[in-house]
């Protein structure tokens, strides 16, 4: 996996995790860098979009409140989150752990505690889609001849 591949997977992991979940990742790691805030957190909205179907034309769904937020770090390295909904701790925590993560040394518990996040994410989305699977009806057309 490249790089950015890498990176974007962790940003989507801490997007979807909660406040609670990135501050025991944090704790883990252990005491928090010195860090400048760039872009503090702000809320705003940004418009959704859906497609019929999964695959068909695109259209506008709705507007979703989102939080981003810049920092950079002692060492240079600046890191970026964006969080669905008001939390502005959040998105500041996930902001920082995307710059920790950006060490290429860091190989220990925020690595491995991002990777544990993700597999719980995943079976999260298992189980609503077995759940989904369950209550779906099929439904056929008979045609008369004629």
């Amino acid at each position: 996996m490249t790089q950015t591949a890498t990176r974007q997977r962790w940003m989507a992991v801490l997007a979807r995790a909660s406040h609670r979940e990135i501050e025991a990742l944090l704790a883990q790691a252990g005491p928090l860098p010195a860090y400048e805030i760039l872009k503090a957190p702000e809320t705003g909205t940004v418009m959704v979009e859906g497609r019929a179907g999964g695959a068909g034309r695109r259209f506008n769904l709705g507007e979703a409140t989102v939080t981003r937020c810049v920092i950079r770090l002692g060492n240079g390295a600046m890191g970026f989150s964006y969080a669905l909904g008001r939390d502005a701790g959040k998105a500041r925590l996930a902001a920082i752990t995307d710059a920790l993560l950006q060490d290429e040394t860091e190989t220990g518990p925020l690595r491995q505690g991002v990777g544990a996040l993700a597999d719980k994410q995943q079976a999260a989305r298992e189980l609503a889609s077995r759940k989904a699977a369950a209550t779906k009806v099929d439904f056929f057309t008979l045609v008369r001849g004629g």
